[in-house]
């Protein structure tokens, strides 16, 4: 089905035991499961660069093994986002993105700065992280997105600053963290962490049937009206914007199915 603007469903990772003879056929050998991956969903986003920096080959090389139109979201590094003081962090952005990141051509998706749940939303100091955030690296725009994790960050004044720079603010889905559905940037980008080993497409029928149907009507530049009541400020003006989302953490074995039955849904 097409939609005003795509959505690109997936996971986090694609090396992980328990899909291999579950979400990977038997036999599938190692080196082939990325390529495996891309064949069935339309996203990943790549937690390693949350723990380490990448060598340019190995995101060429992801580049190459995945389809057309397949995109990789990236987390940026903790040593970036785990920091006391935010607006010092521009050495460690300029060598995340002298990594090769841009290696990944016109599959670099959104990057993702994840930030641990005692992160207090600190206005002058988030102000100055977000203005070390570069728009253009090697020729390629990018795009960045915030993954907040404390009660602090619930306020119009968080959400009128990722405005002012564009950064979207990632949506937690299904969990303990705050769910914060203000549309700040031209894209969507949720996470969703609620699956479960009794399900098994990790989410039931009906919670998967309206994530896809969230998923729609953001594509469409709506505001979803099971995300209304978590609106901090007035909804962003409608038009329509691309969707990112990852089915992360929950019961981790079941995460692709779900991707994949939600894929099936839009």
């Amino acid at each position: 089905m097409a939609h005003p603007a795509p959505i690109r469903i997936g996971v986090g990772g694609w090396t992980f035991e328990p899909w291999r003879g579950v979400f990977y056929p038997e036999g599938l050998t190692q080196k082939r499961e990325l390529e495996y991956a891309g064949s069935k969903l339309t996203a990943i986003e790549i937690n390693g660069t949350y723990y380490g920096s990448q060598k340019p080959e190995s995101f060429a090389k992801w580049r190459a093994e995945t389809p057309e139109g397949f995109v990789f979201a990236l987390k940026g590094p903790r040593f970036t986002t785990n920091r006391r003081v935010l607006g010092e962090a521009a050495e460690s952005i300029e060598r995340f993105f002298n990594s090769g990141v841009t290696e990944l051509k016109e599959k670099l998706g959104p990057v993702n700065w994840q930030f641990m749940p005692t992160k207090k939303f600190d206005p002058d100091d988030f102000e100055a992280f977000l203005k070390l955030l570069p728009k253009r690296v090697d020729g390629h725009d990018i795009r960045h997105a915030v993954e907040v994790r404390h009660d602090s960050f619930k306020t119009p004044d968080f959400i009128a600053l990722a405005r002012d720079h564009g950064v979207a603010v990632i949506l937690a889905g299904d969990s303990d963290f705050p769910a914060i559905a203000d549309i700040t940037a031209p894209f969507v980008y949720a996470r969703i962490m609620g699956t479960q080993e009794d399900e098994a497409l990790g989410y039931s029928t009906t919670a998967l049937d309206s994530w896809a149907e969230t998923a729609k009507e953001w594509a469409a530049g709506k505001t979803p009206p099971a995300l209304k009541e978590t609106l901090l400020s007035p909804p962003a003006e409608a038009r329509p914007r691309e969707v990112f989302l990852f089915v992360i953490s929950g019961f981790k074995p079941r995460n692709p199915a779900a991707a994949m039955a939600l894929i099936e849904r839009v």
